[in-house]
């Protein structure tokens, strides 16, 4: 047990800087893009949105460089779960969300269309480079339509104004600390997710369990947690629609950047549990998150406590079916 203190150590602490590096990122980002005047809600798509997302694409990025296209994978694949089930979920139960933003009723569809697409890609069991440009493309594609439905929305759509307030409290920085929150967030970003990657792997090649695996919970959940800190502040402010709005990009980040990654760097042939098994349960999370979100006949868009204790529940039933899936496989 002794080789696995070094290796648990690298991860807990890994985890513990990404987490707070993440922060320092998003803050910084956002600083630097009001100093510059640019548009509040291209900051709130952009930054919001792919900043959540850094944790998940570095990590992505040191895993296929590593040789670990699986650990890529499964964190893309596990964050989405995650975001939804843990974070969704959690943020519910602390305050019922109504959804009444027009913008992110448009948005919702565009998530389940992109999930969709990747299934297909995944379809033949494996990430090419053709996939991970077609991912790119997509991200480019999926950035233009978010950044034209913002600019297009009315100026009384409640994702503008809550928006407009998380900035206004993120731009507190001066330009100087601004630049620094940002260069310094992604260096200890970068550090502290290979402090991850060479941990989790380590871990699962002592207890002989496929990378994938480790990707889909340890790291999964580790990298998501930005999300669930976000969720949580959002909640207690009342603002609902970012909250989801920031889920929403942070899964469409996932699946078009994060995926990419591991395709472009190191194609691979991919376990064929990913894509029978977390592959439809990524899915069946992103359907019910529509199905919960938008308003069906009379039924108005509110996700409700008993709505979070479904998504809570389902990700601790997907939690168990993966220690399952370990014991199965120890030899």
């Amino acid at each position: 047990m002794t080789e696995l203190l070094l290796p648990a150590l690298a991860l807990i602490v890994g985890l513990a800087l990404l987490v707070k590096s993440a922060d320092a990122f998003i803050e910084g980002a956002a600083s630097v893009a009001v100093h510059h005047n640019v548009n509040p809600l291209i900051v709130g798509v952009v930054v919001l949105g792919f900043g959540t997302s850094m944790p998940e694409v570095i990590v992505s990025i040191l895993a296929a460089l590593d040789h670990a296209p699986e650990l890529a994978v499964g964190n893309a694949i596990g964050s989405n779960i995650a975001n939804i089930g843990l974070v969704l979920g959690t943020t519910i139960l602390i305050a019922p969300l109504a959804v009444r933003s027009q913008v992110l009723k448009r948005e919702m569809p565009l998530l389940v269309g992109v999930t969709v697409l990747v299934g297909l890609l995944l379809l033949d069991g494996m990430l090419s480079r053709l996939d991970g440009l077609l991912l790119l493309l997509g991200l480019v594609g999926a950035m233009g339509w978010m950044i034209y439905l913002n600019r297009h929305a009315s100026a009384s759509d409640p994702l503008e104004q809550e928006t407009e307030e998380e900035l206004e409290e993120l731009a507190r920085l001066t330009p100087a600390k601004a630049w620094l929150y940002t260069l310094g967030g992604l260096v200890v970003l970068m550090l502290s997710a290979r402090m991850m990657v060479w941990g989790a792997v380590e871990i699962a090649h002592y207890y002989h369990v496929s990378e994938a695996i480790i990707g889909l919970t340890i790291v999964a959940i580790g990298t998501s947690l930005p999300e669930l800190a976000a969720g949580i502040s959002a909640a207690r402010k009342n603002e609902a629609d970012l909250m989801v709005g920031n889920v929403l990009g942070s899964n469409l980040f996932n699946l078009l950047a994060v995926m990419a990654m591991p395709a472009l760097i190191y194609p691979a042939r991919l376990n064929a549990d990913i894509i029978t098994r977390d592959y439809p349960i990524m899915l069946g999370f992103t359907l019910a998150m529509l199905l919960f979100a938008l308003p069906l006949g009379k039924r108005p868009a509110r996700l409700n406590r008993i709505e979070g204790w479904v998504l809570l529940l389902a990700f601790f039933a997907y939690l168990f079916m993966l220690y399952l899936a370990i014991q199965g496989t120890r030899p």
